[in-house]
């Protein structure tokens, strides 16, 4: 799967490994993650691979996004626990995403695009993206933009990794376990955030 980010913070995560505490193992049955002591459900984390899958048949290109993106249940979990921690991130920073603000980025990212459905494709190729995982997408461009505001370009390493420790993240051995070093689950080198909003002809070929 191709990855690209909208701010280059995995590398600055990598430094806050001593704020952490990795913290994997016993998860009630049907459980994927634990995340500030709400459960990723196994049946919520296969809804979002399936809305994926459902959307990549869609496409004429249906056999190439799949073969891409063989990693899609690792990337989908980090997704939905990483999410977790940016909110908690932006709560302790005082920044709040308005609907007016998702909104606008939104269409500023449509109109970028070349209307909705070159939108949709570019999200779905280039971020592992069904329609409706898009706006949750989008609303962590926007925090991971108001962090690097308030505390600097390559400064939100801190703030990041006192949230995750605050929340405290367990993960289903099935799934690998928690690694503090890179906020991800296990050996996946999955980008904090996924960049799906820039235009078609901006965004790098699929690989």
């Amino acid at each position: 799967m191709h990855r690209r980010t909208a701010l280059s913070v995995s590398a600055a995560l990598l430094a806050a490994a001593p704020l952490l505490a990795a913290c994997s193992g016993d998860a009630r049955p049907g459980t994927a993650a634990v995340v500030g002591g709400e459960r990723i459900t196994i049946s919520a984390l296969q809804a979002e691979m399936r809305d994926v899958r459902d959307a990549q048949n869609r496409s004429p290109d249906a056999a190439q996004l799949i073969a891409d993106t063989s990693g899609l249940e690792k990337y989908k979990l980090n997704s939905m626990i990483q999410s977790r921690v940016l909110d908690r991130t932006a709560e302790n920073a005082g920044i709040t995403i308005t609907t007016k603000d998702l909104e606008d980025a939104r269409k500023e990212r449509i109109q970028q695009s070349g209307g909705t459905a070159q939108f949709e494709a570019l999200a779905l190729q280039k971020g592992g993206l069904a329609p409706g995982q898009i706006d949750r997408a989008i609303r962590d461009q926007l925090i991971l933009a108001k962090l690097t505001q308030k505390y600097g370009e390559g400064k939100i390493a801190g703030p990041a990794a006192a949230a995750a420790k605050e929340l405290g993240v367990k993960v289903n051995p099935r799934y690998g376990a928690w690694d503090p070093a890179q906020l991800t689950v296990g050996a996946a080198t999955t980008s904090w955030i996924r960049q799906v909003t820039k235009p078609v002809a901006e965004a790098p070929a699929a690989g």
